[in-house]
């Protein structure tokens, strides 16, 4: 049995702890600088352009790990964020806000390579511990966020005894943080390589030189895994990100594993960027403010393990649905949150809110740990592609699938508070989620039937982890589709 590659796992938990330090110093007073240049109008604009350079950088940051490795990509990501730090530094001495934007979306590319370093736990951890390992690098993302806001006040008087203008203090933390981060990547990130595991069909089919393309036959039983390459003289080329969606396309639990990424980080961003405003609009103080948006980060990152666990043991796809239906637990809390505040202006007369800002604070703490079922859980799920020319371009695809549609539900929200007041907010919460509803039963029907085949061939129960639903390494695959399929799970005889 594969053991896990625990020098490579502590490598990845510090650049991940150092990263969210870097980003955390930097958000907490993005908007204020964006104000201070530009005005009140373009705050927002800080936001955005991070989110954006989140998304934009996903993709070719998959395309290198897929060429040249985890470890060059990620630390030439943090390179990048190092760089648009010392932008948003310069912007400030020199009152320019494109280039504090510009600096921004370069900032932003942290974010994606602090996203991508759970695929990278993944790709070596044995199946039974794959969601669980993917956690614990997520939840290192914890100590960073909580430490990074505590630290803006203590840069800033850094920055202004260095000369440098108010607020931008903070980004010296951030360059520190990404390029102590971007040299333990560089220096320290070994992973061993993957145990080759031979298939029992491996002697129907020869793998082609564009097998992640190429039609299959319905006897092409062969699968390259991550290190088919090492001994073979025939490697498959990458296939971009556009064709590593149309695979995920075909493969219903693949579908919706992407489906459900976006979904879920579309319904927290749309929620958690107006409940500020909605607890502003009602008179809820700035520092109610600061703990509810804590306890809703502490949310989110706080119980990756759990899940972690919940995933390997109880099986990816069934605690993606129970992280869906913690979703809608949270925007129901939240909508009915909204209405209490709505009918308490009574209440605030005498000094109260009708017990809305309680309710507030339930709903934007179970809508974070609700986003990290979903996450971490639809995560393990693309984890377990076999092949890296499909699987590590499906997994930046759907990063920047996931960050585009959070900047949407983000321009969006503004608008239906404005029209809908917080209520409104939280119903258009719901509808997003209807496409990961939709998607689900085909995933848990394939889930279903990769058990019955895992214990039909095996003749007895599968393996610790294998009811994870993905599709079986030696499944022929549908005829049309492109790519590998799953590396594990249900293997009906082709």
């Amino acid at each position: 049995m594969a053991r896990i590659d625990g020098r490579s796992i502590g490598v990845l938990i510090v650049s991940n702890l150092l990263g969210g330090v870097g980003v955390a110093s930097g958000v907490a007073v993005g908007g204020l600088l964006a104000e201070r240049l530009g005005g009140t109008s373009v705050a927002g604009l800080a936001q955005a352009a991070s989110v954006l350079g989140a998304a934009v950088a996903a993709v070719p940051l998959a395309a290198m790990a897929t060429r040249r490795g985890r470890r060059w990509a990620l630390s030439l990501g943090y390179a990048f964020a190092v760089v648009g730090a010392l932008l948003i530094i310069a912007s400030a001495v020199l009152s320019q806000l494109i280039i504090m934007l510009v600096g921004l979306g370069l900032f932003g590319v942290a974010q994606a390579v602090n996203l991508q370093s759970r695929y990278a736990a993944a790709d070596n951890a044995p199946l039974a511990s794959r969601a669980r390992t993917m956690s614990i690098v997520i939840w290192a993302t914890t100590v960073g966020s909580v430490a990074g806001p505590n630290l803006t006040a203590v840069g800033d008087r850094l920055g202004l005894s260095l000369g440098l203008p108010g607020l931008v203090g903070a980004y010296l933390f951030s360059v520190v943080s990404f390029a102590s981060a971007a040299t333990v990547l560089a220096l320290f990130f070994r992973p061993m390589a993957a145990p080759a595991v031979p298939s029992p069909t491996a002697a129907l089919a020869e793998p082609s030189p564009t097998a992640a393309l190429a039609e299959p036959s319905p006897t092409a039983a062969i699968e390259p895994g991550p290190t088919a390459a090492v001994g073979s003289a025939l490697t498959p080329r990458p296939v971009g990100a556009i064709a590593a969606l149309r695979w995920a396309g075909r493969h219903p639990v693949a579908r919706f594993a992407v489906v459900l990424i976006a979904c879920a980080h579309s319904v927290m961003v749309m929620v958690m960027v107006m409940t500020p405003l909605h607890m502003q609009h009602h008179g809820m103080s700035l520092e109610l403010v600061g703990i509810v948006i804590s306890l809703h980060v502490l949310g989110m990152y706080a119980l990756s393990p759990v899940f972690g666990w919940l995933a390997d043991r109880w099986g990816a796809v069934h605690t993606a649905i129970g992280g869906m239906v913690i979703l809608v637990v949270a925007v129901a809390l939240g909508f009915l949150a909204a209405a209490l505040a709505a009918g308490g202006a009574e209440h605030a007369e005498h000094g109260g809110d009708g017990g809305g800002s309680t309710l507030t604070a339930v709903a934007l703490t179970i809508l974070g740990i609700g986003w990290s079922a979903c996450i971490i859980s639809a995560s393990s799920l693309l984890a377990g592609v076999s092949s890296d020319e499909v699987r590590i371009p499906l997994q930046g695809a759907t990063d920047a699938g996931m960050n585009y549609a959070g900047a949407l539900a983000a321009a969006l929200a503004g608008p239906i508070l404005a029209f809908g007041d917080f209520r409104g907010v939280n119903v258009a919460a719901v509808i997003i989620l209807i496409p990961a509803f939709a998607l689900v039963l085909p995933a848990l029907r394939r889930h279903i039937a990769g058990d019955a085949a895992d214990t039909g061939d095996a003749g007895g129960a599968p393996e610790p982890g294998d009811a994870q639903g993905d599709i079986g390494e030696n499944e022929a695959p549908p005829s049309g589709s492109t790519g590998a399929p799953f590396a594990d799970g249900a293997r009906p005889r082709p």
